[in-house]
């Protein structure tokens, strides 16, 4: 009977494996800043050394890096791939942004889904709470309300405790904000749709705090209905006044 030796493994492997696990399970997000060597040593309870051949072994796979100034980050090269082409794609073909709303359909109503499944007590305090934020200062800039928002569908998308969604919905945000904004640009100023989606978001948050999947999922599908069938409408609008102004000019 033949008998396999035993490969002791390397500590600073061990160490790599555990920050592997973090960065997966979004411990540590894209962009996130790593304690300094001292304190991650002492949180794993390993030596400094082990552990800074454990980050050089990240380093040279792509998933850590050191910038200038100090600190060891994880890299966010996904989200730059994701979201620089599809920003400038956006800015030129303003059409697609209905493109990546029937995405949103897919993305933020199977994060409902799970979150409804799968949330924890921590998780929905922190969905009821980014709601919150949403609702306390309705006149901030357009860009802060949009970034309110993407972080109200980031705490769902983390209550999914899918990784798969949650890197892929973080490698996004950008993307996400600059199409929220724009939707904000074009319906902030039509009486009564922004109490209108607060009221969709404030059927999605019972839902998922009911732990109600089905209708998490379906309350989801009918806030992106409703932003494009507002979107549609606002831009036969302004196709009318842009003929009408044509015509007043060429008269």
């Amino acid at each position: 009977m033949a008998f396999e030796r035993i490969q002791q493994t390397k500590l600073s492997d061990v160490i790599m494996e555990r920050i592997e696990a973090m960065i997966v399970d979004g411990t540590l997000a894209a962009g996130a800043r790593l304690p300094s060597e001292r304190d991650l040593a002492h949180k794993f309870s390993v030596s400094r050394p082990s552990l800074r051949e454990a980050i050089q072994k990240l380093e040279a796979r792509g998933l850590l890096e050191r910038r200038q100034g100090g600190g060891t980050y994880v890299c966010d090269n996904m989200q730059q791939r994701v979201a620089e082409p599809l920003l400038e794609l956006l800015a030129k073909h303003p059409e697609s942004q209905f493109d990546l709303l029937e995405f949103r359909h897919a993305l933020e109503g199977i994060s409902s889904y799970y979150a409804a499944l799968r949330g924890t007590a921590q998780d929905l305090e922190q969905i009821e709470q980014s709601f919150r934020n949403i609702a306390e200062d309705p006149g901030a800039e357009l860009k802060a309300q949009a970034q309110a928002l993407v972080d109200f569908n980031l705490r769902i998308c983390e209550a999914s405790h899918n990784v798969i969604l949650l890197h892929l919905v973080r490698s996004m945000q950008p993307l996400l904000v600059k199409n929220i904004e724009q939707n904000l640009q074009d319906l902030a100023h039509k009486p009564g749709i922004m109490q209108q989606l607060h009221e969709h978001r404030r059927q999605i948050v019972a839902a998922i705090t009911a732990g109600e999947p089905e209708q998490a999922r379906e309350a989801c599908h009918q806030l992106l209905a409703y932003i494009e069938h507002a979107l549609l409408t606002s831009n036969r609008e302004q196709s009318r006044i842009q003929r009408s102004l044509r015509r007043t000019q060429t008269g």
